[in-house]
């Protein structure tokens, strides 16, 4: 174990990570997706959805077209459980408002140090509760529901969807996994990518992980580690899963590790596997994350035209 997977030094780090996307945020110089598919409009508010952990800020992002409450798509950012860059995924959201003609709710939630498990899973779980059961008053369809992530936020989509198996509900008709972290039990320093050098190096992994997960004997917990064998529960009747991996991403086994697991239980609808592809790699890829959100949006929509009953 180095020393960054020490909870006190990879508090700090994270901490200095924190102010070091907050300054660039301030000087506009932050990494932005706002220029990216600009045939797609920003139809954009914000909202404010109370949860027993803290108020969480969501962005509502609107299809283009006028008719009946559209269905609805929670979305959770990536940044490793600890970096809050809820505004990278702009061009995702407009891309699936439009193109799989839901709302988008791209949610801030809360992040580690300052938030540790289960805080973020749990709020994660209470905002689509309330998006589930509020959509007469704000304007889409709670019955027509689907979640997903990239990275960290993938993590919190798998952690909302056992909850929701575990609880009795809200009803999903699709979660949406993309490069996610599914096995925090395993060491980083133990993963292998199939790069020598890929994106999400053992280092930082190891800084995100013991700042969420401080205690390593809690980090196979089924909402943090649900690709880790220690996992074992019967998963059938979970939400049917969209599972994308990057080739080279160092979390790719874990993910396939879980997408077979999803399978056996029968919720797997597809792996994608984008080649040649690094984690975070739509950051910078126009034209694959062109093809791969156009995947999703079409899972997302397909998922949109399911009854609560077929989801069941």
């Amino acid at each position: 174990m180095s020393i960054l997977a020490r909870p006190a030094v990879a508090s700090f780090a994270a901490k200095v990570m924190q102010r070091a996307v907050l300054l660039a945020s301030r000087r506009g110089s932050a990494a932005s997706s706002a220029d990216t598919f600009p045939e797609f409009p920003r139809n954009a508010h914000e909202l404010t959805v109370p949860t027993s952990v803290a108020p969480a800020r969501v962005m509502v992002y609107l299809p283009p077209t006028e008719g009946p409450p559209p269905p609805v798509h929670v979305n959770f950012h990536g940044g490793g459980y600890v970096l809050p860059l809820t505004e990278l995924d702009d061009a995702l959201c407009r891309f699936l408002a439009a193109e799989a003609g839901v709302a988008v709710i791209n949610v801030d939630y809360v992040v580690a140090p300052q938030h540790r498990f289960p805080a973020p899973t749990r709020q994660a779980f209470e905002v689509v509760q309330w998006v589930a059961s509020h959509g007469a008053q704000h304007g889409w369809d709670g019955n027509r529901l689907s979640v997903g992530g990239q990275s960290a936020g993938g993590g919190l989509a798998a952690a909302v969807a056992r909850q929701a198996l575990e609880e009795a509900g809200p009803a999903i008709a699709l979660q949406v996994l993309h490069y996610p972290p599914l096995d925090l039990a395993t060491s980083a320093k133990d993963k292998r990518a199939a790069i020598a050098k890929p994106v999400l190096r053992p280092w930082m992994a190891e800084i995100f992980d013991a700042s969420y997960v401080p205690d390593p004997r809690e980090r196979a917990d089924p909402l943090v580690s649900p690709a880790n064998p220690a996992d074992t529960t019967d998963l059938e009747g979970i939400a049917p899963a969209l599972v994308i991996t990057a080739e080279f991403d160092l979390l790719k086994s874990e993910a396939v590790r879980y997408a077979e697991r999803l399978k056996k239980a029968g919720a797997l609808v597809e792996h994608y596997d984008v080649t040649g592809a690094d984690h975070g790699y739509d950051g910078k890829d126009i034209e694959k994350a062109r093809q791969v959100y156009a995947l999703i949006a079409e899972h997302v929509g397909r998922a949109a035209k399911t009854t609560p009953s077929d989801a069941a």
